[in-house]
């Protein structure tokens, strides 16, 4: 057991009063020339927020003090919640007045003090264990005798102020890079350095650029990562081959989008009894060639996941693996993790399951496009062409459809949102905005990888090895309460809301709604009470799909927690066990890992959006005065936002509801007309004109065309 633990260990229990160090060192009998050792790994371990020193020079567990350790998440309009370490423990909100010089995302510690409007548990930071703003990407104002920087990213609440003599070049409405000199205090503004202009803004490129500095996105690959990749064999070792189980004859098929380039997973499925058929999950193996503590394996879990933008992917992996040594291309023998999974045909049941590591070589590269086409619209020409894998893709068909079934009978929740793929051309410029509906072969290949990440984590949760899973929580009570109370406004209800409400309860809804109108803004509403999926070592389970156990297993070119799982599993596999050194690596390890890869895949997530918004806002450009039809997707005391056909959204402000004086009602989530009684709520239809469009702000205001 490593000292880190025996120390939070002994801190545990019950009997256990706060210490200082020299009682801590007489407490562990710590002789003299291991002392400054012992400290160091105390200092460690209050830095991290894991252990709390209090004003008297005391230490004990933060759970204990009535205090909570996270990170940050603020609101433009000042407030905050902090998202706990503990996954067992509610968000915290903070209010403007409790955040005491804290940035969006830093990481925190708040002492409790009491409830929200009688709901939400309420806190007040206390401590700021590490900052995560020490550049910030924005908008230079210059004046006479100082400038400002106003951030991209509104959840940084304050405009940076930066002296003159600090302003190095930067001239008005520029993007530029400022470096904080001085943090945030009550009634005073950040202070910083401009030590990069980024361009001109509206230049091409320098937003997407600045999206990518100010989430701190990695870019061009380390030279030394570079020169490790470029000594990888591309050639398969015999000695490997003979080690591995040999699927080569096996009839198998990626089936990805079109512009696809990275192939993680390839099926194939067989008939082997009347009722009964195996399916084969063969996931890229790409911890044979990312070795663990490599130097490709460090700048892999610092960068924790692919990063797909609007105009480029910043990959986790050189192209040499993600597009080639690892890519599932068709023809070429591959290294590969398979599970084999045996399913009862009438029921849907697995019945049996083994894991393999593998050598295979895919058939086929299909789309998803292709296999729509053979099946729905029964395209004969794509089912001549592909004649010998028609029957495995029939086949693949029912089982996804039994699958997704014994899915929907347990009470996954399955939403259903359209994806938007914004076109650009050769300069950047958006020319299109695509609407793309889940398809059948989207939807089977997403049930065959989730069974997959199913049978992984149960498997490795029953053998009881550190592990890392995919979990998502409960949603709060108060939150289940509030949707409740939207939802009764079109006639629907929750039943028996609790702490521990079935997911099924919520899946029963989405259903109730399907095909009518208000279908897509309760499908958003019950998304927004939810909370967000991440990684952990403990498994709680993943409420949304109502699983009692899940991992990230299928994606290790883009993902690094698929890719740790990998070396997990092939040691447990090949040993049976893991041997005691390696356990208490892992379980040192793997808290720090999924903390840092639940961070990096939001940051991924918010530049993706991030950068999908500002070319949604560039689309609209020029087409001032033109009207739409839309849906009332989001309201604020100021005024509603309405999302266009396209996925598009602007905000009508109640300054410009002219017929009437329109009051805001929160608990109705809707306008409505004093005198007229005019309701505008979420969900309705409206009739909308394009008034203004702010690619600086990102910011599109319409004005309903009615007036």
């Amino acid at each position: 057991m490593s000292a880190r633990k025996k120390i939070l260990d002994f801190m545990r229990n019950e009997a256990y009063k706060p210490l200082k160090a020299e009682e801590l060192l007489s407490a562990f009998e710590i002789e003299r020339e291991e002392k400054q050792l012992f400290l160091e790994i105390v200092d460690e371990l209050e830095a991290e927020g894991k252990i709390v020193q209090t004003r008297r020079g005391r230490y004990g567990l933060p759970e204990k003090m009535n205090l909570v350790v996270g990170r940050l998440q603020r609101h433009s309009k000042g407030f905050g919640f902090l998202l706990p370490d503990d996954l067992e423990k509610e968000d915290v909100y903070i209010s403007a007045e409790d955040v005491n010089g804290a940035m969006h995302n830093d990481r925190i510690i708040a002492r409790l003090k009491g409830t929200k409007d009688g709901k939400k548990l309420a806190g007040e930071i206390i401590r700021i264990l590490e900052r995560a703003n020490q550049q910030i990407v924005g908008n230079f104002e210059d004046s006479k005798h100082f400038g400002f920087v106003i951030p991209d990213d509104s959840r940084i609440y304050h405009d940076i102020f930066v002296p003159k003599d600090e302003i190095n070049g930067a001239k008005q409405d520029q993007k530029v890079i400022v470096e904080i000199t001085r943090w945030p205090a009550e009634r005073r503004n950040p202070e910083g350095k401009i030590v990069e202009v980024l361009g001109d803004q509206g230049d091409p490129g320098v937003d997407i650029e600045g999206i990518i500095r100010q989430l701190g996105l990695p870019q061009e690959f380390p030279a030394e990562v570079k020169d490790y990749v470029a000594q990888i064999s591309t050639e398969i070792p015999q000695s490997e081959v003979e080690q591995r189980q040999d699927f080569r004859e096996l009839k198998m098929a990626t089936i990805d989008g079109e512009d696809a380039k990275d192939f993680d997973d390839a099926v194939s499925i067989e008939k082997i009894a009347e009722d009964k058929l195996r399916l084969g999950v063969h996931i890229a193996d790409v911890s044979y060639y990312v070795k663990e503590e490599s130097i490709l394996d460090l700048e892999a879990r610092s960068r924790a996941t692919s990063i797909y933008l609007v105009d480029r992917v910043i990959p986790m992996l050189p192209e040499k693996l993600s597009n080639n040594l690892c890519s599932l291309r068709a023809g070429e023998d591959r290294l590969a993790m398979t599970v084999m999974m045996t399913y009862n045909l009438e029921t849907g049941e697995l019945v049996d399951y083994g894991f393999y590591e593998s050598i295979i070589n895919v058939d086929h590269r299909l789309t998803y496009d292709k296999v729509n086409q053979i099946l729905v619209n029964d395209d004969q020409q794509l089912k001549e062409e592909y004649s010998d894998f028609i029957s495995e893709i029939e086949l693949m068909e029912e089982l996804c459809q039994l699958l997704g079934k014994e899915r929907r009978e347990i009470g996954s929740i399955d939403f259903d949102f359209p994806e938007s793929k914004i076109k650009l051309d050769e300069q950047g410029k958006p020319v299109e905005i695509e609407i793309r509906e889940r398809n059948v072969a989207e939807r089977l290949i997403e049930e065959f990888m989730i069974a997959t990440n199913q049978v992984v984590a149960e498997e490795m949760f029953w053998r009881d090895v550190p592990f890392i899973y995919r979990v998502h929580d409960y949603p709060d009570q108060s939150d289940l309460e509030e949707l409740n109370e939207f939802i009764h406004n079109f006639g629907y209800h929750i039943k028996g809301v609790t702490e521990e409400t079935h997911p099924k309860a919520l899946q029963t809804v989405l259903e109730k709604v399907k095909g009518e109108p208000e279908e897509r803004i309760i499908n958003t509403v019950l998304l927004r009470s939810m909370k967000q999926a991440h990684y952990a070592t403990q498994n709680i389970g993943h409420f949304g799909l109502a699983a009692e156990y899940y991992s990230h297993f299928t994606s290790p070119i883009r993902r690094y927690p698929d890719l740790v799982i990998h070396r997990i599993m092939k040691e447990v596999l090949t040993e049976g066990f893991l041997k005691e050194e390696k356990r208490e690596k892992l379980e040192e390890e793997l808290p720090e890992i999924t903390e840092h890869c639940s961070i990096n895949e939001r940051k991924a997530a918010d530049a993706e959006l991030e950068s999908k918004d500002l070319k949604k806002v560039e689309y609209m450009e020029g087409k001032e005065g033109e009207t739409y039809t839309g849906i009332i997707s989001g309201m604020m005391s100021f005024g509603f936002f309405v999302e266009l056909p396209n996925t598009i959204e602007g905000l009508v402000h109640v300054s410009n509801l002219t017929d009437d004086y329109y009051i805001y009602h929160e608990e109705q989530q809707a306008f409505i007309g004093e005198r007229t009684k005019n309701i505008y709520r979420l969900g309705d239809e409206v009739e909308i004109e394009v008034d203004r469009v702010n690619i600086v702000d990102r910011q599109i205001d319409f004005i309903l065309s009615n007036g």
